[in-house]
């Protein structure tokens, strides 16, 4: 038999809303009210006693999708009763494409899962609890970061676990920088300090190259900027700053505009899409901007530039070891030790860390994760490894994973952060909306 029988991927399609999600997930049977009242989880006999199919859902490219069927297949040939069903497809669609299976009463029994939605599924009994699974050993993340195992917990219960680490990270065009004769930014420059840089790369270039983006509307570098300031994006599920912390934040980035160390409108709204190819640091637009850790090599596939990493401004402590995203479990799943068990496998085999690389980021497991820089052989690959190597001994604590209603602040941050872009907001009317709808929206 096949260890794994694959789904052909759906074409990327609009996000639904969060209730459209929800409420195909709520209307199964095994999670209606009067199922879940009083009852324990439903515990499935051992692994080797039991033939079971597993349903798995993940997002990403074809890349992804060949690497993981190939380590569910490492799996299943030391485990020959248990084989996978697997559907994936582009991030664009793919909380919609979960809420049709759970609509049609075939919801995965392993899902990818981010921190958009962790705490929100977890606190609506949507996702197994692995606690149990984790005190008895059956799920060892002894060899995870402590603060990167701390990230998948909600209530002080393990909901998920890491499927990889990454880090907010500002990446810089080397090749560039070198033909104009400007350093190269440093760790642990004040955000000041790294303006002053910018403003260096844009005379330098006679005004062809931005020092750095604008990301006044990217929540990244708004959080760990929070954290320079002694505050967070949340505490618990409430605002973790006020309208203070906005103004400022915004002040900044205006005054970077005004100083015209960022590029034009016209270039900001050609690089949000995320396309890869289109990124100002890419094109040579801007000498610098703001990304996840693990997407450097994507970066670097599409420049002849050499590109690299060094950590966000203000001190490296700020950062901290985050999910790039999670392995969780259906709370509903008919096999419920079947699936801890995969996630263990998947969290710390050797093999599996090897066939997975860092194409979801660094291995969550510190022994996996030093095997598999040894061997890598991608020169942009191995910077982003260095770069989270760099950092791993200058993580602060990790936050609670964000809150229910994390997906409309971030969209929330953007649309002030672009009122005021365009001149069609003070910075001030611009905060005090983003706070009071951002609070309105963590009370839904």
């Amino acid at each position: 038999m096949p260890a794994a029988r694959r789904t052909p991927p759906s074409p990327p399609d609009a996000d639904p809303g969060r209730r459209r999600v929800l409420a195909a997930f709520l209307g199964l049977p095994a999670l209606s009210t009067g199922a879940l009242a009083g009852c324990t989880e439903n515990r499935a006999t051992l692994v080797e006693d039991e033939s079971a199919e597993l349903s798995v859902f993940w997002w990403g490219s074809p890349q992804r999708a060949e690497i993981t069927e190939r380590a569910l297949a490492l799996y299943t040939a030391r485990n020959p009763r248990v084989t996978f069903r697997v559907t994936w497809q582009a991030n664009p669609g793919y909380y919609e494409r979960l809420a049709t299976q759970a609509a049609g009463g075939n919801p995965p029994d392993l899902l990818q899962i981010d921190d958009n939605f962790l705490a929100e599924y977890a606190q609506r009994e949507i996702l197994l609890d692995l606690t149990g699974h984790v005190t008895d050993s059956r799920l060892d993340l002894r060899a995870l970061p402590e603060s990167l195992a701390a990230y998948a917990e909600v209530g002080g219960r393990t909901m998920a676990v890491a499927a990889a680490q990454n880090t907010p990270a500002l990446a810089f065009n080397r090749t560039l920088l070198r033909r104009i004769g400007v350093p190269e930014p440093r760790m642990g420059m004040s955000y000041q300090e790294y303006l002053d840089w910018a403003g260096q790369v844009s005379r330098a270039s006679d005004g062809r190259v931005a020092g750095t983006m604008d990301p006044s509307g990217d929540y990244r570098p708004f959080w760990l900027w929070l954290r320079t300031r002694n505050a967070e994006l949340y505490r618990g599920r409430r605002l973790g700053f006020d309208i203070s912390h906005v103004v400022e934040w915004f002040d900044l980035w205006q005054q970077a505009r005004s100083a015209r160390v960022t590029p034009s409108l016209e270039l900001i709204a050609r690089a949000v899409d995320g396309d890869p190819s289109r990124q100002l640091v890419v094109t040579g637009d801007t000498a610098a901007s703001f990304i996840w850790s693990n997407q450097l090599a994507d970066l670097q596939s599409h420049t002849r530039d050499e590109l690299d990493l060094v950590s966000c401004p203000g001190p490296p402590a700020a950062h901290w070891a985050r999910a790039s995203m999670y392995w969780a479990a259906f709370r509903g799943t008919r096999h419920p030790d079947a699936v801890v068990d995969v996630i263990n496998f998947l969290t710390n085999n050797l093999e599996v860390g090897r066939t997975l690389g860092i194409e979801r980021g660094l291995s969550a497991n510190l022994g996996v994760r030093r095997y598999v820089q040894q061997n890598l052989t991608d020169p942009a690959v191995k910077r982003s490894a260095a770069f989270e190597a760099t950092l791993a001994n200058r993580f602060g604590p990790a936050p609670a994973p964000p809150p229910k209603g994390h997906a409309k602040v971030r969209r929330l941050l953007t649309s002030a952060a672009e009122s005021v872009q365009q001149g069609e907001a003070t910075i001030r009317a611009a905060a005090t909306r983003f706070v009071n709808e951002s609070g309105a929206a963590l009370a839904e």
